[in-house]
């Protein structure tokens, strides 16, 4: 982070956002991807197939925390020594970081390919729909190597404050996908079809062609973060990187290991419904995606800014980066969930054909998409702390909030009074709330009055 950024509020202003919009239009477009996967499916192979993917969702999301977690704590990493200025030590934790994803991923997708038929089981997944789910399942996971190294990867260039890379090979990717799905889901150009599974064909190939093209672009462009020996010498487990990383990664993957396990919890009290609730459950989230997308990307946004403010000991921006990433959550969120709400049935009948099913998901959107603006705050003020390497609080606050509230308030709700179903749409902007309050209060009792430092130094 240059010295003119630090001390220019306007050239603050004009960076972060133009580092936010790739990010904002790289989650629109993954979600229009799922959302054409979703259409697909839903219109052509049924209300069945399209609960199959939503059953199965939790638990999917459940294994790629330990990603998710990883790439939030590397990004942290990179982003305070690329502040800092020292470019050896960004690359030693892209390579460490690298070499664990690589051993993660693949003991993560032999658990979860061998395991899932029990884990959806356990989850009271619908009779008809259960082997459909297991063998889509299944394809994913044998494959979850090439799907950590992409994310992971893209993780990195946004630590280093781009994120239009990610975003150009992002469109690249949903592209293949989209042109890979109908031949593989009907069996076109003389394809076997595949059906369901298609889908599944379709999110792996488009997700190892475009690694596979990023990798070579950044060699060719000569990127700071292209793959080469003074990356490739620090492919090894390193003490001092791993235990901070770890440091940033567990809590981040215990946050979203308790998120995905309450999801999981949450889609049995809707599978009691039948699968038209089941398949509304996973639409709704698929629309969700874009009510989220603004809390999401200011998120990414802020963590990555005050990651760098910090590594260029520039503690006073990071006040300015959290009030400017709160102003932008309540405006664009705002206005992106009014026309949610406007809009709701003709969006939800585009994915659904079932009138039963649409109101299902109806009331499931009204009840919750509010929420999403405090969603939004709450992610900010997150992100501000985890950045500056305070992620234990944070996690704990997200797991009471999920595991004491959320989780027991659906199951109470929606099995000992007339809410039924609405009952489990209701938890969630209740828990939304309780969560804002308690990292809010920490975040102005307890790390305000912190001395703020770096994690990495020579």
């Amino acid at each position: 982070m240059n010295e003119q950024l630090l001390q220019d509020d306007k050239k603050l202003q004009k960076s972060f956002f133009n580092f936010l919009i790739p990010v904002m239009l790289a989650n629109v477009l993954q979600s229009l991807g799922q959302v054409f996967g979703m259409f697909i499916v839903g219109r052509n192979l049924g209300v069945d197939a399209l609960a199959a993917i939503s059953a199965f969702f939790p638990f999917f999301f459940f294994l790629m925390a330990f990603a998710i977690g990883i790439g939030s704590g590397s990004s942290i990493l990179v982003g305070q020594t690329y502040g800092a200025g020292n470019h050896e030590k960004m690359k030693e934790v892209v390579g460490v970081t690298l070499a664990f994803t690589t051993i993660l991923s693949i003991a993560v997708a032999i658990f979860g390919g061998f395991f899932i038929e029990w884990i959806l089981r356990f989850m009271q997944t619908p009779a008809n729909i259960l082997e459909p789910s297991i063998s889509y399942a299944q394809i994913l996971f044998f494959t979850l190597p090439i799907m950590f190294w992409y994310f992971v990867y893209t993780t990195f260039m946004r630590g280093v404050g781009d994120s239009k890379t990610p975003f150009l090979f992002l469109v690249i990717s949903v592209v293949l996908n989209i042109a890979f799905l109908p031949p593989l889901v009907f069996g076109w150009v003389g394809l076997p079809k595949f059906g369901l599974n298609g889908a599944a064909y379709a999110s792996v190939l488009s997700n190892l062609v475009t690694m596979l093209l990023l990798l070579g672009y950044l060699h060719k462009t000569k990127h700071l973060l292209r793959l080469d020996k003074s990356i490739l010498k620090h492919f090894k487990l390193k003490k001092d990187i791993l235990v901070s990383l770890l440091k940033l990664a567990i809590p981040s993957s215990i946050s979203m290991v308790a998120i995905s396990v309450a999801e999981i919890a949450v889609i049995g009290f809707v599978n009691v419904y039948g699968s038209d609730a089941t398949a509304a459950y996973g639409v709704v989230n698929q629309v969700a995606s874009y009510a989220q997308v603004p809390a999401m990307s200011i998120a990414i946004a802020t963590s990555v800014f005050v990651a760098q403010a910090l590594g260029a000991n520039s503690t006073e921006m990071i006040k300015k980066i959290r009030l400017l990433g709160v102003r932008i959550n309540y405006i664009l969120g705002g206005v992106i969930i009014l026309i949610m709400y406007l809009f709701a049935e003709p969006i939800l009948s585009l994915f659904i054909d079932s009138h039963n099913t649409v109101l299902i998901a109806k009331d499931y959107l009204y009840i919750t998409f509010w929420s999403y603006l405090i969603f939004g705050h709450t992610q900010t003020v997150s992100a501000t702390m985890r950045a500056t390497g305070v992620v234990l609080w944070p996690t704990i606050f997200l797991v009471i909030a999920i595991w004491v509230v959320e989780v027991p308030l659906a199951f109470i709700l929606s099995h000992h009074t007339s809410l039924e179903l609405n009952g489990v749409w209701l938890a969630y902007p209740v828990t939304f709330c309780v969560h804002f309050v308690l990292q809010y209060a920490y975040f102005k009792l307890g790390w305000q009055k912190r001395t703020l430092k770096a994690m990495l130094s020579d």
